[in-house]
């Protein structure tokens, strides 16, 4: 009897799985620019993804990329539907997928700044005007392609030295990689002046990573739209209809102050294509490799 029972067991069983696997839900997968320490990253974005998933109703994982450009290359490759980028890295994306959008971005990212920072060696001191004693020394930028670690600060670099590239006002350059490391690499002296994102390093002030004693805050830029996350435009089509404006309302919504917090960043509001306009004409005027 049993044998015979056997393989009707095997059949139910095959039909079974079959449907459980035809109605699961796709998996909704992030990534975001590596900007911080990879650690604190996984932290932030792992509890973010646990988020979206109770309030999206779908499986969310966060994919985390090593460096700013790969984070482009997982949206345009549709590895990724939504990630959280930089001002420049968001309109790279938003140029190659077309149809993608700027959904939300935080209070702070409409009127974003760099920090100039300085070793306490180098003999800057804080200024409220651009630090001109800067010329000569070593420079690091963070990425090639952050906005806050390289693309505005170049920017105001070739306005107060008209005629001149980075590379010609300093005597050598370098990129970190990522914010945190810019900081560290300005603070332990190897090199006298850094560029970097204002919340990073008002966060690691804040966790006592910021000698005061070996690095200051010496010139802070004018103000300009930055971070924002990025969807695909192609997500209802794999999502159902609507997904996209329920991804943005998550987002808005997101009252954690955990959360809130591994962002740097009071609460989140609607963003869109156009209020970065501006960063897409200074990538253009300086020539960005």
């Amino acid at each position: 009897m049993f044998h015979k029972l056997l393989p009707a067991l095997v059949l139910a069983a095959m039909l079974v799985s079959a449907s459980s696997t035809a109605t699961q839900s796709p998996t909704f997968t992030f990534t975001a620019i590596p900007d911080q320490d990879e650690t604190r990253l996984v932290e932030r974005f792992s509890r973010f993804a646990k988020y979206l998933e109770a309030q999206l109703g779908v499986p969310v994982k966060y994919v985390p990329v090593k460096t700013y450009p790969a984070a482009v290359t997982a949206f345009i490759n549709n590895d990724v539907q939504l990630a959280w980028f930089g001002g420049y890295t968001g309109v790279q994306a938003r140029h190659a997928v077309p149809g993608s959008e700027a959904i939300a971005q935080g209070v702070e990212d409409v009127n974003f700044k760099s920090y100039f920072i300085a070793n306490s060696e180098a003999g800057l001191k804080p200024s409220k005007d651009f630090p001109a004693g800067i010329a000569g020394k070593t420079l690091l930028f963070g990425s090639r392609s952050s906005t806050s670690g390289r693309v505005m600060p170049e920017y105001f670099i070739r306005k107060h030295f008209p005629g001149k590239t980075p590379d010609e006002v300093f005597s050598r350059i370098g990129f970190s990689g990522d914010h945190s490391r810019t900081l560290q690499l300005v603070q332990s002296g190897a090199y006298q002046v850094g560029v970097m994102d204002y919340t990073v390093f008002e966060v690691e002030k804040k966790a006592g990573r910021v000698d005061e004693s070996r690095v200051a805050v010496i010139w802070e830029s004018p103000t300009f739209p930055d971070y924002q996350f990025t969807i695909r435009g192609d997500v209802d089509k794999q999502f159902g209809p609507g997904f996209k404006d329920k991804v943005r309302q998550a987002i808005v919504s997101l009252a954690d102050p955990e959360i809130l917090g591994y962002f740097a960043r009071s609460k989140f509001i609607p963003a869109s294509n156009a209020q970065y306009a501006p960063i897409e004409e200074v990538a253009a005027a300086t020539k960005l490799d």
